[in-house]
């Protein structure tokens, strides 16, 4: 872990450097611009309300894609998976929308989100399994149709009375939404569900069967199936328990963020997930503090159009530039480990 963290750090330092350079290049004052995304996110509880709603999702992504990450699966069709999660959770709730029994519902709703994400990272995993197609392609595949489903279901039968607009379908009555923090936009159960996501992933991928099998097949397939596991079936059980999480994310943004079904449902939470887990190194304990940057940042950006006319945008700019760091940092990394083996490996211990 403290090597994870160092390579962390030293990709940050990276990352200053080049923002830094892009401020200066257009005209912006850097350490201003650090202010503003600092206050605009931590500045208040009312702001760290808002990065825990960002967080929350973020980190219930993130915590499944590990289980895939782990046996060796890119699963690229996370976002789909959100969003097919909230589309379940919204045609549960659409159900309760007659006032009776709203806590009924609400349960019903978190398990049919958890369900359709787990069915949609399904026919990916049979895809890959049975059809032979790269689960990238079909992962990006059905992230179209997921969207498209969205909004067939915006403009056609889930429509706003009267009205078919990009604004969503119909609120939900207040029953329905997730109960609220005193004053703070921001539901205890979201909290609550990713701190459990984060502490149930843990568990698996590090003292149970499953963890184990997961990394066996994720190392060696051909091995792991001469052992007498089965890595079909392995693949297939990553990916249900990937599409659970993002789901459940799915499922919070429906029912404790917008309180209905909008094109943007997923708000790109998928596809930041995969860049969280991969600058985290795949290490659970890390990743939730990699999405809680992410999670600042994202909020924090807001700020920049207002007090320093810089489009935000820069964030995605950061993102973009943190990857590269952390990509050049691995890669040097690499090298110094491929050196030392060289070294290791030639007589006397010098080089050969």
């Amino acid at each position: 872990m403290i090597r994870n963290l160092a390579e962390i750090l030293l990709s940050l330092m990276g990352v200053l450097l080049f923002t830094t350079l892009i401020l200066l290049i257009a005209g912006a004052p850097p350490f201003a611009a650090y202010i503003h995304i600092f206050k605009g996110s931590l500045g208040s509880l009312n702001k760290l309300s808002h990065v825990l709603n960002a967080w929350i999702p973020l980190t219930l992504c993130s915590c499944g894609l590990l289980y895939t990450f782990r046996i060796g699966l890119w699963n690229i069709g996370v976002e789909g998976q959100v969003m097919m999660g909230a589309v379940f959770a919204t045609a549960a709730l659409r159900l309760g929308m007659g006032g009776e029994a709203p806590l009924f519902y609400l349960v019903l709703a978190f398990a049919a989100g958890i369900i359709g994400g787990g069915l949609w990272a399904l026919l990916a995993g049979f895809l890959k399994t049975r059809g032979g197609v790269n689960e990238i392609f079909a992962g990006l595949g059905l992230n179209f149709v997921a969207q498209g489903i969205i909004l067939w279901l915006i403009f056609g039968p889930w429509k706003r009375p009267g009205i078919a607009s990009m604004s969503g379908t119909e609120l939900f009555p207040i029953n329905l939404w997730l109960p609220q923090f005193p004053g703070l936009r921001m539901s205890p159960v979201g909290l609550f569900l990713a701190i459990g996501a984060i502490a149930v992933t843990a568990m698996i991928l590090r003292y149970t069967r499953i963890g184990l099998q997961l990394k066996a097949v994720g190392g060696n397939e051909r091995a792991a199936f001469l052992l007498g596991l089965n890595p079909a079936r392995n693949m297939l059980l990553a990916m249900i328990f990937a599409g659970g999480f993002a789901g459940l994310a799915g499922t919070l943004q429906v029912s404790g963020i917008y309180h209905r079904l909008i094109p943007a449902i997923s708000s790109n939470y998928g596809y930041l997930a995969l860049l969280v887990v991969m600058l985290s190194n795949y290490d659970i304990r890390i990743a939730p503090l990699v999405a809680f940057f992410f999670a600042c940042l994202n909020v924090g950006s807001i700020q920049l159009p207002m007090m320093l006319q810089i489009d935000s945008s820069l964030s995605g700019v950061i993102q973009g530039i943190l990857v590269l760091a952390v990509l050049g940092v691995q890669a040097w990394r690499a090298r110094i480990k491929i050196g030392t083996q060289g070294v290791k490996g030639s007589p006397g211990g010098a080089n050969p």
